[in-house]
């Protein structure tokens, strides 16, 4: 009888013990969720003297228009760069035939962060410029190459700044920064023949077709595009909607949070034929496109610059290069 007691208080002591473990344990797990729940991820300032000095170096080279001296020794640059900040550095050299049967000698440029990673997310901007300025009010400068500091120079600048922050901190991400060729090699406005959106974003058709890696896949991807004008305004594209709805939603949530509100404004825009739209057809890719949108400029709602020989340093401006890659950084840092 006294056995028999015994082992019916010990049974209930280990019942209680091991109540009062599992409520504990559970306890412990909840506070955990809870704490990584709270945890602020410490995001990089991003540095738009450093971005400006990149798309300086850029235009030093003159106009790098394919099959031209400057834009060999630029993209020679562009792959260093990469390379400098720690990145696995593939180059897609191709030869793409223009509008009018022109053979061009493109180079995608990719540098990949953590490669090993199946976690990724790609980031794009062309770095190539337009053979002629043929939006210029002066007829006379339509067949001079413009020296593309915004189109083309500012998005490939905010991406190199941005790869100098991965390599002095990695986000929980791979990341993918890709830079695409002969983007606007596409016909001229006083080109007579037939004018078709294939025509432009010769790169990114290539890349989207041959990716860097075969069987290669992003989360999303962000493509940066004029992103460096004075006062400029970056509606929703409407491609991007169709596409990325939710990856549009993500970003100017996140650039309005970091109170970048008067750059991206919370409405749908324009419908684009830009790099995003090839690879979100062909690559499968979600992708948006932070590209500006100006209804009120008479010359071109890209601004006042696009595609003319006023495409210098003077029209970029340090502010919007800080609202566009403070919020990039502020996406990839935040995802898990």
């Amino acid at each position: 009888i006294i056995m028999k007691r015994n082992s019916m208080l010990l049974l209930t002591t280990f019942i209680l013990l091991s109540a009062f473990s599992c409520g504990t344990n559970n306890n412990k797990i909840n506070s955990v969720q809870e704490l990584e729940k709270n945890i602020t991820v410490k995001v990089p300032q991003f540095d738009a003297d450093s971005a400006y000095k990149y798309i300086q170096a850029q235009v030093d080279f003159g106009p790098r228009t394919p099959n031209s001296k400057g834009h060999v020794a630029c993209g020679d640059y562009l792959a260093a760069k990469l390379a400098e900040h720690g990145a696995k550095v593939i180059s897609q050299n191709a030869e793409l035939p223009a509008y009018d049967g022109t053979l061009l000698k493109a180079r995608n440029i990719i540098g990949s962060f953590k490669p090993e990673s199946k976690k990724r997310i790609a980031l794009f901007a062309h770095w190539d410029t337009r053979p002629w300025a043929d939006n210029d009010p002066n007829e006379k400068n339509h067949h001079t190459p413009i020296l593309g500091a915004n189109d083309g120079a500012s998005g490939v600048g905010v991406l190199l700044e941005i790869a100098r922050q991965i390599n002095q901190q990695q986000p929980e991400l791979g990341i993918d920064i890709i830079f695409l060729d002969a983007e606007d090699y596409g016909a001229p406005q006083f080109y007579t023949g037939e004018h078709r959106e294939d025509q432009w974003c010769l790169g990114a058709q290539y890349w989207a077709r041959t990716p860097h890696v075969d069987g290669y896949n992003a989360r999303f991807g962000i493509l940066l595009d004029m992103v460096g004008g004075k006062d400029a305004t970056f509606f929703k594209e409407v491609y991007s909607e169709k596409y990325a709805k939710g990856i549009n939603k993500k970003v100017w949530k996140k650039a309005n949070d970091a109170g970048y509100g008067r750059y991206f404004i919370n409405e749908v825009g324009g419908q684009i034929t830009d790099d995003h739209l090839f690879i979100n057809r062909l690559a499968g890719i979600p992708t948006i496109d932070i590209i500006p949108n100006d209804e009120n400029c008479e010359l071109s709602s890209f601004g006042p610059t696009w595609h003319t020989v006023n495409d210098n340093m003077d029209a970029i401006d340090r502010s919007t290069l800080k609202a566009v890659g403070q919020t990039v950084l502020e996406v990839i840092y935040n995802e898990k």
